[in-house]
């Protein structure tokens, strides 16, 4: 007699954590219908809820998600965790065909290094959002390092007047303020 486990869904898993952590009903009021794939360099791959050091995620991660490559797209991603009590902005990229996040409108430059004056657990949430067509950002964009218009960013806003509704797909994982200070940190913080 073979038997067999039954498996869970991701999705369910995901959505089991998104309430776990807050993020539903803080951030999101509707649940996701698919996982974001995302990969960072030395083959870190972020399953939801789980917990990072920051400085393992200070590069440019690798994203996939299930999407119709003739529709456009926005991914967003953001700290949920900055003091006081707000979101800030870490990555914005719109017009993306498909799931190609490298040939989107990057509207906000990968930027996940922080100060390191904050000491808790932030987490830090992917979302991305179906587009009913390509749209005409009129967004300043926001370098790398510029921290202004990062903090005072408010998703559900920009959300609302690009109309893009919940977001199709989401994913987040923890990053712990807790830095090591590797050789390829040190060597980044002096360029």
């Amino acid at each position: 007699m073979l038997v067999t486990c039954p498996v869970v869904s991701p999705v369910i898993k995901l959505v089991a954590e998104l309430k776990k952590h807050k993020i539903i009903p803080e951030l999101l009021a509707c649940k996701p219908t698919e996982i974001i794939n995302v990969q960072y360099p030395c083959d870190i791959s972020i399953k939801p809820g789980v917990t990072l050091v920051i400085n393992d995620v200070v590069n440019l991660p690798i994203v996939r998600y299930k999407a119709d490559p003739v529709r456009f797209y926005t991914l967003m991603v953001l700290d949920l965790d900055v003091p006081p009590e707000r979101e800030s902005l870490i990555w914005l990229v719109g017009n993306i065909p498909g799931c190609d996040v490298n040939r989107g409108q990057t509207l906000a430059a990968y930027d996940n290094r922080r100060s390191m004056e904050s000491r808790s657990i932030h987490r830090i949430v992917f979302l991305a959002f179906k587009q009913y067509l390509k749209l005409d950002f009129d967004e300043v964009l926001i370098p790398e390092g510029e921290r202004a218009s990062r903090n005072k960013f408010d998703c559900h806003r920009f959300a609302r007047k690009y109309a893009l509704g919940n977001p199709i797909a989401a994913n987040f994982f923890l990053a712990e303020w807790q830095w090591r200070w590797t050789p390829q940190f040190i060597a980044a913080e002096m360029e």
